[in-house]
């Protein structure tokens, strides 16, 4: 049986995996194994990362609403004011939320300020004050 040198395909292949480790240093752009290697890992820490950036913007606009409302009062936390909003059925989502708080701190103490007059009035109402 004769060889097979695989000559074009082979070529094509590697130049399609080249161009996506072309900025790579050293090695990791110029040698065929590595360059396998390191695309599997690029790909790897994407893949994981992704998730992982949403979880980190999260915490950023939980931390930016947190600090904006507790300049008004120190007794009124984060945790209660989403619950508050949630009661009262104003979905806003986080991201628009530290988006209003970074942009126009007024009308978060709007919010805020509405929510309180709600639970104090929902209080009262209740006798629990």
């Amino acid at each position: 049986m004769t060889r097979t040198k695989r000559g074009y395909a082979a070529r094509r292949r590697r130049t399609k995996v080249r161009s996506f480790v072309s900025s790579f240093r050293g090695a990791h752009s110029r040698l065929t194994r590595t360059i396998s290697q390191q695309e599997i890992r690029a790909m790897d820490s994407a893949h994981r990362d992704r998730g992982r950036q949403k979880r980190n913007f999260r915490r950023l606009w939980i931390t930016r609403i947190n600090a904006v409302i507790r300049e008004k009062g120190v007794s009124y936390s984060y945790s209660t004011f989403i619950h508050d909003l949630y009661k009262r059925q104003l979905f806003l989502n986080r991201k628009i939320l530290a988006q209003i708080a970074i942009s126009n701190k007024n009308s978060i103490y709007m919010i805020y300020n509405e929510i309180l007059k709600k639970v104090v009035d929902w209080k009262e109402s209740a006798g629990i004050i």
